[in-house]
């Protein structure tokens, strides 16, 4: 492979630069990505392995990234469990037949990836094809408590009232529920690295809403049972929201676990240990800003890293909608002029 920096990072090698990708790195914020919007739905997108290829590769061809990631979303298996999922416009995903009782859970189907995302399995070997070597690419699911908040609520939550008020009042229910979430993410993430994916990961974009304690008892338990089934590349561990139990969370696994911008990366490292990699962490929004106020940024987040071997520099969320593209190219050159030939800044 012509750049593994990335891979070196997550096992956290030396490396000849600090390796940066961003998440949703592939999407509306590019032109390219709007003008095959103009002609296709995002799921016939997803579905579509030349398209979603294309997607995937918009941002490598476009930056001097040292990942991609492929382009489709948490929600993909969501068709094969007999859910029936919608993208509406401007209301992102619809979910009408969500999970509320106990006949909703038990008629949940465990997938077959091969018969149920096939289009997916074939992207990441089309997009692999394409890249013939020159970066990694990743894989990702959403994790346990996501997946689940997603189903139960139908869509998008600012409360989740119907997801934890299922985990506080029928607990039994809960843990049968996240039982198959469980085993249907573990499959879904197998079927991906079978297909060539060199890492992946888990995103658990919802979790902050739980307390400590609740994401101890309810959720940490699957999600390490998700990232203990991997053991053929390295498991970035992703959630947002949560840098007040840090240590909780870094005790579900990953090799890398990837912060947000509501914590300092240095004081992060240190609550998570120095015997896994971290990934962030500058806020999406920097983005908006000048050049230099990116750059300044950029470089105190790398000052913070200290030279350690293991950071994965990203944002600590996805990119926004409107960012200029301009300024994501600007964000990634500075990490990788900061960081050349050494890990430390000059």
């Amino acid at each position: 492979m012509s750049n593994d920096t990335f891979l070196k990072a997550c096992r956290r090698e030396p490396v000849s630069h600090t390796p940066v990708w961003l998440m949703r790195q592939a999407g509306r914020y590019m032109k390219e990505y709007r003008d095959l919007k103009e002609k296709h739905t995002f799921l016939e997108m997803c579905r579509t392995p030349e398209l979603a290829c294309e997607v995937t590769l918009q941002p490598i061809k476009a930056f001097d990234l040292d990942a991609a990631i492929i382009f489709a979303d948490i929600l993909l298996p969501l068709e094969g469990m007999g859910i029936n999922l919608e993208f509406a416009k401007d209301m992102g995903p619809v979910i009408s037949n969500p999970v509320r009782s106990a006949k909703d859970i038990e008629d949940i189907r465990i997938i077959e990836p091969e018969e149920d995302v096939p289009y997916l399995l074939d992207a990441i070997k089309m997009v692999q094809g394409e890249l013939n070597g020159k970066v990694p690419l990743i894989g990702f699911s959403g994790a346990p408590f996501t997946l689940a908040s997603y189903i139960i609520e139908g869509g998008g939550s600012r409360n989740y009232v119907h997801a934890k008020g299922l985990m506080y009042r029928e607990p039994k229910l809960w843990h049968i529920l996240m039982d198959k979430i469980t085993e249907i993410i573990k499959r879904y993430l197998a079927a991906q690295i079978k297909a060539g994916v060199q890492a992946v990961q888990i995103f658990d974009s919802w979790v902050g809403c739980l307390g400590p304690d609740e994401y101890k008892e309810f959720v940490l338990p699957y999600t390490k049972r998700v990232i203990d089934s991997v053991t053929d590349v390295p498991v970035i561990n992703f959630s947002t929201n949560t840098s007040s139990y840090l240590d909780t969370i870094r005790a579900a696994g990953g090799d890398v676990i990837s912060v947000d911008w509501r914590i300092p990366l240095d004081k992060a490292w240190s609550t998570i240990g120095y015997d896994v990699g971290i990934q962030g962490n500058i806020d999406p929004v920097v983005l908006f800003s000048s050049i230099p106020e990116i750059r300044k940024r950029a470089k105190e987040i790398i000052e913070r890293a200290g030279g350690r071997p293991g950071h994965i520099f990203n944002l600590g969320h996805g990119i926004i909608v409107e960012t200029p593209v301009d300024h994501v190219r600007a964000l990634i050159d500075c990490v990788h002029e900061f960081t050349q030939t050494t890990t430390e800044v000059k």
